[in-house]
């Protein structure tokens, strides 16, 4: 065969590349790995997962999520349209609904999927997403997989959100944006923008994944907080795997969202159904909180504790409006190294590089607990004073 008519790509294994790519993002700093963590770490402080309530491992979601799996099984055994619904589900939407004071809510198997479903149901080819420019990745995605015309605005300028509507063709327009984002921690200015949206005739989609048991009296979220619950012009987003410590997902807010999601959404009507086990737990935990809300102030309090002793020691640290502050590193490698370091001490933090954050602004990521006592406080300062020292 003569080389114009050799296949392209025949001079090695198609995914050679792979092999490419490697070895640059080992270079950058940037090359990661899954390690999986022993199922107890009592001498361990996790400062790195999103279980911000302590609820996880609480003995009444621990009952309740062994309960489940007695009376349900271990999967819920197919889409929520066929056999996937159970009375856990339809117990824990009406709960969520309540406690955010919304009329509905619908449960899918991630915050991830409920992203994907709102967005990409609410909007589509002719129409205007507007998207805060460091929105979380399942918002990203979303905003591509949708269709639409995507604008992506400077984080939370309001202004550039105005811009962006008034400026539009389409009749059709959804703002989309974090009510916490997760990294640095800051909240969105959802009062300025739902005024935004409603002189545009547009609609507000709101993440709540890092708002749900944290923000908010008795942690009912950004959203309540800012006198927007039950809006007619408000949906809400929510993840069951942070603050609620399971799994899974939901989309909150008018009815007719949820209706217009069970005929139209793809990861709702494909999707295996939330599986009961994990419904169970989330259910338990938000009962846990609605006793007990005293533990949404608990988890800002210690987030703010921890954000100001870092400060003092001197790091470049951003101050949390919920549970998540940043500690700034810089060098992908420096953090990476500093997050080593700490681990090595007895406390996990989160090391956040490229693509996560961009170039140059790699960190350390801290998630406080509402569970957290004094002496936690003072070891996680301790450790990261010496696992930054003179990087």
């Amino acid at each position: 065969m003569s080389e114009k008519n050799s296949p392209v790509g025949s001079g090695g294994h198609p995914l050679d590349w792979l092999d490419l790519r490697e070895k640059e993002r080992i270079a950058a700093g940037l090359r990661r790995r899954v390690r999986p963590r022993p199922a107890d770490e009592p001498d361990v402080l996790d400062l790195a997962g999103n279980d911000y309530l302590g609820l996880a491992r609480h003995p009444r979601v621990l009952d309740a999520a062994a309960d489940a799996v007695r009376e349900w099984g271990a999967g819920s055994t197919g889409s929520r349209l066929v056999t996937g619904s159970t009375r856990l589900h339809a117990d824990l939407e009406d709960l969520l609904a309540a406690h955010l004071e919304c009329e509905a809510a619908l449960v899918f198997s991630s915050g991830y999927l409920a992203n994907i479903a709102a967005i990409t149901s609410l909007v589509g080819r002719g129409d205007l997403v507007v998207s805060d420019a460091i929105n979380h990745a399942s918002i990203v995605d979303a905003c591509r997989l949708s269709r639409a015309r995507v604008t992506v605005t400077p984080h939370c300028d309001v202004a550039a959100v105005e811009a962006a509507l008034a400026n539009r063709s389409e009749e059709r327009a959804l703002v989309v944006v974090d009510a916490v984002f997760s990294v640095d921690g800051d909240l969105a200015p959802l009062a300025a923008l739902s005024a935004v949206v409603r002189r545009h005739n547009a609609v507000l989609l709101v993440d709540e994944a890092h708002g749900l048991g944290v923000m908010g009296a008795g942690g009912r979220g950004a959203v309540h907080e800012a006198g927007l619950a039950g809006a007619d012009h408000v949906v809400q987003t929510v993840t069951l795997s942070k603050a609620m410590g399971s799994q899974g997902g939901a989309v909150v807010g008018p009815a007719r969202v949820r209706d217009h999601l069970i005929d139209t959404a793809r990861p709702f009507i494909f999707d295996t159904g939330l599986a009961p086990v994990s419904v169970a737990a989330a259910l338990e935990s938000l009962r846990i909180l609605r006793e007990q809300p005293e533990l949404a102030e608990a988890v800002r309090h210690k987030a703010r504790r921890i954000a100001y002793g870092a400060r003092d020691l001197g790091l470049d640290t951003t101050l949390p409006a919920g549970a998540v502050a940043s500690v700034l590193i810089g060098a992908p490698e420096k953090a990476f190294e500093a997050a080593r370091r700490s681990a090595e001490m007895g406390v996990r933090v989160g090391c956040f590089r490229p693509p996560s954050v961009p170039d140059g602004l790699s960190r350390l990521r801290i998630a406080a607990r509402a569970d957290l006592t004094d002496a936690d406080i003072t070891r996680a300062l301790d450790t990261l004073g010496s696992a930054t020292r003179g990087l």
